[in-house]
């Protein structure tokens, strides 16, 4: 699934392209994803100026004159900017053409993604309204995590990965932040230390910078804009890595299940 440096690849990838360009046609080939897309979508867009593209946590928010159009990619989705010769393949399921003849296609096999047109405030939308910061937000801090995981018994690992506490910390980022820190994923989250936590936002944020700067973690089908995969795979430390050696002290990486998601850890850097 697409995490947040995989959407924040997308994003910066088509900005260039896309922003200051007139919608001129909507095509959507097939409505059904994971909440139907907006009817009268293309009687939104058409004549409309996109004059920012942003996101907020895995969501992507195309800024036009009049309203913004709200997309996920969902388990398995990508959006890239073609030319209108490149012919329409089966799981493309919405064409944007904009006025030098670019197309912004929104490909997603599975379904999951979202294309959901609003004229209000998106941030206000009930889907991006209930999340938490963002990694680099200034609220998002030692402090804020220690007050917000007081009495909390759930796991570390789970705590991060809850939108609700901090966006975009998906499992492999989870994994490999914790690492860093050198936080056990199993520990009760309301017992982590003040000082651990303020490793932990940086490690968290570090993490998220190197995986964008590699263009996202390619681990089945991801690709960037350019059909390109992402890169940061070859820097990860325990992520996937079962049985091979901790690259800080040799000790062999184990896997454990925690929240129905595979878990990596080092049992010797991440003992507390």
């Amino acid at each position: 699934m697409p995490e947040l440096p995989e959407v924040e690849t997308t994003r910066r990838g088509v900005e260039p392209l896309l922003v200051g360009r007139t919608a001129t046609e909507v095509h959507v080939f097939e409505r059904r994803l994971r909440q139907p897309v907006s009817r009268g979508l293309a009687k939104a867009l058409q004549g409309q100026r996109l004059m920012q593209i942003s996101r907020r946590a895995k969501y992507l928010l195309f800024g036009f004159e009049t309203g913004t159009l709200i997309s996920h990619l969902g388990m398995s989705g990508t959006l890239r900017v073609v030319d209108q010769k490149l012919q329409r393949q089966t799981h493309d399921h919405v064409d944007i053409t904009f006025d030098d003849s670019r197309i912004l296609r929104f490909r997603d096999p599975r379904r999951f993604g979202l294309m959901l047109w609003t004229a209000n405030d998106p941030y206000q939308h009930r889907l991006l309204a209930p999340l938490g910061p963002e990694p680099w937000d200034p609220a998002f801090s030692a402090r804020y995590l220690k007050q917000r995981a007081a009495q909390r018994t759930t796991a570390i690992k789970n705590f991060i990965m809850d939108a609700h506490t901090v966006v975009g910390v998906g499992n492999i980022y989870a994994s490999e932040s914790l690492h860093r820190a050198g936080i056990n994923p199993r520990r009760k989250a309301g017992s982590v230390s003040l000082a651990r936590y303020s490793q932990l936002v940086v490690h968290i944020q570090a993490v998220l910078e190197a995986a964008i700067k590699a263009g996202g973690t390619t681990l089945r089908d991801f690709v960037n804009n350019e059909g390109k995969p992402g890169y940061f795979r070859a820097n990860l430390r325990v992520y996937d890595r079962a049985g091979e050696p901790c690259l800080s002290c040799g000790t062999a990486i184990r896997s454990i299940v925690i929240g129905q998601r595979s878990t990596y850890y080092c049992p010797r850097c991440q003992r507390s």
